[in-house]
């Protein structure tokens, strides 16, 4: 394979006609005056009518400088040769975010189009396709463009925003220095790291699309309001409906949005219906103009209180303040039991509870020295400066408790907890080790907001079933049974009409950990024939719904010469062809000075009349 490092120099090309047009020119006849008329047929006939296009006439000069033409452009257009088995590793990084759904098809033909162009000279091309999400796995490794572009069309840009330097500097390492990485997105950043080239191909577009819900009570009956938003600087017109599980529609209600406004739409949840969707009028981005909804539905706790007397009222407040509570009036059927520590009576309950010292004498003189709040969920980020307690009967404390904040030495508040089994989760109670009614703590927010952590800890780690409203990707932590023959859990995507789409398993744990599905729709998490989550799934990442930033950018040539003598060598023979140059040249004027000087001594001399 033949490349010119510098196209440039073929303009000497012209070089051929201009000599044409030279030797198509005849030289202008001489006026010679003679005394006799047989002199005449001694003349040679040149012209008659000074110079003009004749005939070529075939000439040493001609062919010399003709030569000398093309050896002149061979050497000017620098020749390279292509390197048996040469490589070009191209490292592709796909910027995964939900914006590039938009110019997903375009893009894919953009880069199988530069294939060749990135390949350049070298015989083979290999290459690797990743997004910009860490930890995500390869999309393609390879070389053929066929197998690249089912590829591209099988992939589902669907994430947030992300930074790409991450998966740059892993793409750098595979293809190494000599190789070429380049960062394909709808943004383009200023100067790319890790010396990688750009391929943008975003534009501004206008859209509309929903950014969230929430449904809330009104007379009795639930109520949906849904933010609708117009990114873009003009005007918007839309119209929207709801689609009901029996697949009937509403009729479609006109919206008009003011440039960046945000519009509620509300309206009352039907009865008896599980789920539903709301529809806009599509626009160029989709993702956004679909809202599934589910009525919430947060796992109940089941709560009993023990304290009496001067508890009480802090228990009732407490129970106020936690949502999606129920009380129940013993022990075995609490999933938490808040009560009074009394030293006469020395037990404490077998299952989750928050502990109070209770002593009746009117305590000693207020503790002294620093408090320290240890690092723990539980506490992070409170502050407990403030908090007064005088010296009271204490719970005895054992080796495997946590202590979560002291003053001094004395322990205030630790955790105790059991250690788990294969059938029964771990016990957790929080004991507050100082008698409350002798302290500060009830008016410190640090206090309830401790409160209400531990209870929703232990709200997340009860098995059972929840109907949440979640966005696209959005991780969620499941609590499961465990145990030799617990099933596993059964994760399933839903259609409006409640039919499942599609299936998979996941083994069953105290925590499940998955991530919501990419494509609005809605779930359901199944362990056996207990249902521990039904879902629905929407996008609402603002930040991917503007495109006001979007616009194109290339870089994809930058480079190309240094892969150019990378994977090709030099004419060995310019050398040859330098001295054939000038041969040529020493030759032409040789023959024309010839010429010359035979027309010279040719011409009679002119004589006297």
């Amino acid at each position: 394979m033949l490349t010119l490092t510098n196209p440039a120099g073929l303009w000497a090309l012209l070089g051929i006609p201009a000599v044409l047009a030279i030797h198509f020119l005849q030289r202008q006849a001489v006026v010679i005056p003679v005394s006799t008329l047989f002199l005449l047929e001694k003349t040679q006939r040149e012209s008659a009518s000074g110079r003009r296009f004749d005939r070529l006439m075939n000439s040493v000069p001609l062919w010399m400088q003709l030569l000398g033409v093309l050896l002149l452009t061979w050497l000017l257009a620098e020749p390279r040769y292509q390197k048996a088995r040469s490589t070009q590793r191209v490292a592709i990084v796909l910027d995964s975010s939900a914006s590039m759904a938009v110019i997903k098809d375009k893009l894919k033909e953009k880069l199988i189009a530069s294939l060749p162009g990135l390949q350049g000279p070298a015989t083979a091309l290999e290459l690797t396709v990743l997004e910009s999400t860490p930890g995500r796995p390869k999309l393609f490794a390879g070389d053929n463009p066929d197998e690249l572009a089912k590829t591209l069309d099988a992939w589902q840009p669907r994430a947030g925003l992300t930074d790409p330097s991450q998966a740059l500097r892993l793409a750098r390492s595979l293809v190494a220095r000599e190789g070429i990485v380049v960062y394909a997105t709808d943004t383009p950043v200023e100067q790319p790291p890790f010396d990688a080239r750009l391929l943008s191909l975003g534009e501004p577009i206008d859209n509309v699309g929903f950014t969230g819900v929430t449904i809330g009570e009104k007379e009795g009956a639930k109520v949906f309001q849904a933010l609708v938003r117009n990114y873009s600087g003009h005007r918007s017109s839309r119209t929207w409906q709801v689609e009901l599980p029996d697949g009937s529609r509403t009729e479609p209600r006109a919206i008009d949005l003011e440039p960046n406004a945000i519009m509620t739409l509300q309206a009352a949840f039907p009865e008896n219906a599980q789920r539903l969707k709301i529809v806009l009028s599509p626009d160029t981005f989709t993702l956004d103009d679909v809202l599934p909804i589910v009525v919430p539905q947060p796992k109940k706790l089941a709560l009993f209180a023990a304290t009496g007397g001067a508890y009480e009222e802090l228990t009732k407040k407490l129970l106020r303040s936690l949502e999606a509570t129920e009380t129940v009036n013993d022990t075995a059927t609490s999933d938490l039991t808040i009560l009074s520590y009394d030293p006469l009576d020395p037990v404490l309950p077998g299952g989750h509870a928050i502990v109070f010292v209770k002593d009746e004498t009117r305590g000693g003189a207020y503790l002294k020295g620093g408090i320290i709040a240890e690092r723990h969920p539980l506490i992070d980020a409170l502050n407990w400066q403030s908090l007064l307690v005088r010296e009271t009967i204490q719970l005895q404390l054992r080796e495997s408790d946590t202590v979560l904040l002291k003053q001094d030495t004395r322990p205030l508040i630790f955790l105790r907890e059991s250690e788990p089994t294969a059938d029964k989760p771990a016990i957790r109670q929080l004991c507050f080790n100082f008698d409350l009614r002798l302290s500060n703590a009830s008016t410190l927010p640090a206090f309830i907001v401790m409160l209400h952590r531990f209870a929703e800890e232990l709200r997340e780690a009860k098995v059972a079933p929840m109907a949440e409203l979640l966005e696209s990707g959005q991780p969620v932590t499941l609590a499961a049974k465990t145990g030799a023959e617990v099933p596993a859990l059964t994760v399933e995507t839903l259609g409006l009409d409640g039919k499942v789409v599609k299936t998979t398993t996941l083994p069953a744990s105290t925590r499940v950990k998955l991530d919501a599905p990419l494509e609005a729709g809605f779930l359901r998490v199944r362990q056996g024939e207990t249902e521990l989550l039904t879902a629905s799934v929407h996008f609402a990442d603002t930040r991917e719904a503007d495109f006001n930033d979007c616009k194109p950018a290339n870089t994809l040539d930058q480079g190309s010469a240094a892969a150019v003598e990378r994977h090709t060598e030099e004419d060995h023979w310019w050398r040859a062809w330098f001295l054939l140059l000038l041969a040529a040249l020493l030759i032409s004027w040789h023959f024309t000075r010839e010429r010359v000087a035979a027309r010279k001594a040719a011409a009679p001399e002119p004589a006297n009349a």
